[in-house]
Formats: C-alpha cells, sequence, structure tokens
C-alpha cells in the first residue's frame, strides 16, 4: 500500500476516533465549520458541528464551499502522528513552516480553535499512525 493511502485510510478513521474522546467534544462544543483537511494528494470536506464531524467526503466536490484548508504532505502527516514526532514535525504550524503544509483561506475559525485543530489532527497518533 501506498504512503498517500495509508494517510487516507487514517484520515478516513479520524471521526471515530474523535467521537471516542469526550474531552475533546466537549472542547469543541462552539466550533462549527466547514474546512478542506487531508494531504495535499487528497483532501476531504469536512464539516464540523458543534465539535462532531457532521459529514467527511473526498474533494474535490463541485461547488462545496471551505472556510479553510490545511494540506500536508503524506511523508509529512506519516512523521507528524508518530507517537512521538521528532522536533519539526510534532506541530501543524511547525509543518507550514518546514514548507510541508499549506494553510489557506480564511483562518480566522482555524486560529480561533486551534488547539482543538492540533488535538484533531493528532488523534491518529495514539491509534498508530499511518504506517
Amino acid at each position: 500500500m501506498k504512503k498517500s493511502d495509508d494517510v487516507i485510510a487514517v484520515f478516513r478513521a479520524i471521526p471515530t476516533l474523535l467521537e471516542r474522546d469526550a474531552a475533546l467534544l466537549k472542547r469543541g462544543r462552539f466550533v462549527d465549520v466547514e474546512c478542506l483537511l487531508g494531504s495535499t494528494e487528497q483532501a476531504f470536506h469536512v464539516s464540523i458541528r458543534n465539535g462532531h464531524v457532521a459529514d467527511m467526503a473526498p474533494a474535490p466536490i463541485l461547488m462545496r464551499p471551505w472556510r479553510f484548508a490545511y494540506r500536508a504532505t503524506p511523508a509529512a502527516w506519516t512523521a507528524f502522528w508518530k507517537p512521538m514526532p521528532k522536533a519539526g514535525w510534532h506541530d501543524l504550524l511547525a509543518l507550514t513552516k518546514r514548507g510541508e503544509a499549506v494553510l489557506e483561506g480564511d483562518i480566522q475559525p482555524f486560529m480561533t480553535h486551534l488547539q482543538y485543530f492540533k488535538d484533531l489532527l493528532a488523534l491518529p497518533r495514539s491509534a498508530g499512525g499511518a504506517s
């Protein structure tokens, strides 16, 4: 299996991992946004309502709006999801600084709920991440 296929499989598991994390759901209860999350090869349109992933569908979807997008290379996600990532690979903003990820669009909801998104996208660490 290619690294990008592994990353896609891990992203598909994030809604299930989120539903198991009561503390993160409580912290995210005010998050309500349409965004684009995933790898640079395959992103997902994600609808978050009251901290829950209400819908997640592979992009692109014609005429489906999103407020912000956060996408990283498959190699970056693989490194990020390790149980103890190396310095520079441990944080979403560090990945953008390295040039391994892109944050675009209206970043206000992302920055307002930064810790929620950091924890949401780090959920696969506890499940072993991508190989």
